[in-house]
């Protein structure tokens, strides 16, 4: 009879992970280049010229202002409907969840933890950021502003850069980065640049943010994308970590120094779908614990003899678990059985029917 392993959905997941890595061979990690260099120094200058601009209440926050008294979203109110659900695509939440469920599945594909965890450092590294400076300039919004020409600074509010401009910058820039052929990397970086434009202009149409506001969220989410090949030395060794970390709860397990009931909540993720799994070993004289998993234990002993176990080993090997089949009972042929009626029947008792040797039957009830 063929059995199959049955495996969990979790433990096809982390068998796939097992594997060496099947990256393109044309595929490499992004350099901190020259080119890069310069982009990172012109955006940070950009980045620091709005904000100088609009610490001194000069021509930009003019410009601010006079957006705000247009006010866009009566000029053209048939596009409100619309921009209300464009301007989701910059939510933290939405977005994170979206684009972290596309590189989990390259992850899953690819056989690394890269894209998630290089995810984690961007989104990271733009919450402390962005955050610092909005929680440090403290300025409001156009809905809230109290005093007209004014920047509104240090005053409690939290919109100055565009949370929902970088946000939008740097989930969808990371598709762009973390692209396997120059070709998906500009046409992602398109997609991403049009997007982000586009949930910058929703936020000043919709008056929740002014224009410098935006040019600052910009300029904030494209240093971090540039930013985040420094970061690559740090990705690789806590990707090394959480592996070496499963590695470790591996031996533990083995050397029996984890609690059982740790062991066999552990086990789906430790076993990575039968290439490695915990199997007792048998030795005469020592009773079998209880604790041991039903389907680990190798074959079953024969009545003769009692098994126990003295040992866990690790067994790394890509067969399938063995399937413990229960010993029969004996085989007795037709003629040796006692003809019994079960319980309960409402076949009545023949006693005076003889067999085929000539004795009488034996009462079913019995007497």
């Amino acid at each position: 009879m063929r059995t199959d392993q049955i495996l969990t959905r979790l433990e096809r997941v982390f068998a796939r992970l097992d594997r060496e890595p099947e990256r393109p061979a044309h595929l490499q990690t992004p350099q901190m280049s020259r080119h890069r260099v310069v982009l990172l120094g012109s955006t940070l200058a950009f980045y620091l010229a709005i904000v100088v601009a609009v610490l001194t209440t000069s021509w930009l926050v003019r410009l601010d202002w006079q957006i705000m008294f247009f006010r866009p979203y009566e000029q053209w109110p048939q596009l409100h409907a619309f921009l209300d659900y464009l301007v989701v695509l910059g939510q933290r939440g939405p977005t994170a969840v979206m684009v972290a469920a596309w590189l989990g599945w390259r992850s899953w594909r690819q056989h690394t933890l890269r894209p998630l965890i290089t995810l984690g450092v961007a989104l990271l590294l733009l919450n402390v950021t962005v955050g610092a400076v909005k929680l440090g300039l403290g300025r409001l919004g156009p809905h809230y502003a109290t005093e007209i020409g004014s920047a509104e600074l240090f005053a409690g509010g939290d919109i100055f850069p565009s949370g929902h401009t970088a946000n939008a910058v740097v989930t969808w820039g990371i598709l762009a980065y973390l692209a396997s052929t120059g070709v998906t990397r500009r046409v992602l970086s398109i997609v991403s640049a049009v997007v982000s434009l586009s949930v910058g202009a929703t936020t000043v149409y919709l008056g929740t943010h002014w224009v410098s506001d935006v040019l600052l969220g910009w300029s904030a989410g494209l240093l971090i994308l540039l930013a985040l090949p420094w970061f690559e030395p740090l990705i690789a060794r806590t990707e090394a970590y959480v592996f070496d970390l499963r590695e470790l709860l591996r031996r533990r397990a083995e050397t029996g120094r984890m609690p059982a009931p740790v062991v066999s909540a552990l086990t789906p993720l430790l076993s990575a779908g039968g290439k490695w799994q915990l199997r007792p070993v048998a030795t005469a004289g020592e009773p079998v614990p209880q604790s041991v998993p039903a389907g680990v234990a190798a074959t079953a002993a024969t009545s003769a003899a009692a098994t126990t176990v003295a040992a866990v080993v690790a067994v790394h090997s890509s067969a399938p678990r063995a399937t413990v089949h229960p010993a029969g009972r004996p085989h007795v042929i037709r003629s040796e059985r006692t003809p019994v009626t079960p319980a309960g029947s409402r076949r009545p008792a023949h006693t005076d029917r003889a067999t085929a040797r000539g004795t009488a039957a034996r009462p079913v009830a019995g007497g």
